[in-house]
């Protein structure tokens, strides 16, 4: 309850941002405009980047016939979690990690690496797959579709105040310093605000997933393993695509970048750690 709580409150900050660098860099009209277009982008990845993801990591759909244990696995789940069954798929990746797509639980997939089918034990992937059963089930990809919309408008906003410069709600050039803070800041924060949004969704579904499963420590056990061995093994695709590293179980960048307030992923040892005070209510 207390991450659905966070993440309603990193949403309205975020909106809450937008509305005042509107206000202080757009104006109504610069307001509407960065909103539209955002909203237009992201309307489009909404409805189509689970094909366009899937298509990218080269997933292969898998069946009752083609890989019987795991389909039936994911089946069991999703029946035990009341949700449709979703599309399964398999991705030829070394590197162990797990992501969920799709718009609604009506229209979605999960997907595995073939790296994290062979690390772990059945109880394990079981684990894991209840866990982006949980993205889908609380419909995570609107949720994180809607704060890139935000996030994105509010860049749109620096970016036409950086070449066009800055007005007030009323339309009126804006005050040049207090401008130009604004779009260095405003960019920074909205980022900041996304991922934490980011963050919070990932402790929910590790929660949801313990919940569909029944078996906490089993989740655990498999972010520990993933988090041994993920960061050892680079996968050229997230590498190039680095947007979609949101999607996955655990982060698959190898090193660099900042860590913590910039982080799609929360600490595994904080996420472990909660598991398996979960396990022990059990």
């Amino acid at each position: 309850m207390f991450n659905w709580f966070k993440t309603a409150m990193l949403m309205a900050a975020i909106m809450a941002l937008f509305g005042a660098v509107g206000a202080a860099l757009g104006g109504k009209q610069g307001m509407l405009l960065a909103l539209v277009l955002g909203g237009g982008m992201n309307f489009f990845s909404y409805w189509f980047s689970d094909k366009m993801v899937l298509k990218m990591y080269n997933a292969r759909e898998v069946d009752e016939f083609s890989a019987p244990q795991f389909y039936n696995m994911v089946r069991e789940l999703a029946a035990k979690a009341r949700m449709p069954m979703p599309k399964v798929y398999i991705i030829d990746e070394a590197q162990p990690n797990a992501f969920a797509t799709g718009r609604n639980p009506e229209n979605a997939a999960v997907a595995a690496t073939t790296g994290i089918l062979r690390l772990l034990s059945a109880r394990e992937i079981r684990g894991v797959m209840a866990h982006e059963l949980a993205h889908v089930q609380h419909r995570d990809i609107l949720i994180s579709t809607i704060s890139a919309t935000m996030a994105g408008a509010i860049s749109m906003l620096a970016n036409f105040a950086m070449f066009f410069g800055g007005r007030d709600s009323e339309g009126r050039p804006a005050n040049p310093i207090v401008s130009i803070l604004v779009m260095i800041l405003a960019p920074l924060a909205a980022t900041v605000i996304q991922m934490a949004i980011s963050r919070a969704r990932e402790y929910e579904a590790d929660r949801g997933g313990a919940e569909i499963s029944g078996d906490p420590d089993a989740l655990a056990d498999a972010l520990e393993k993933i988090n041994a061995y993920a960061r050892g093994i680079p996968m050229a695709t997230a590498e190039a695509h680095p947007e979609t590293a949101q999607m996955m179980i655990m982060n698959p960048l190898s090193g660099g970048g900042l860590r913590g307030l910039f982080s799609t992923h929360p600490p595994a040892e904080e996420r472990v750690a909660r598991l398996r005070a979960m396990a022990s209510g059990y």
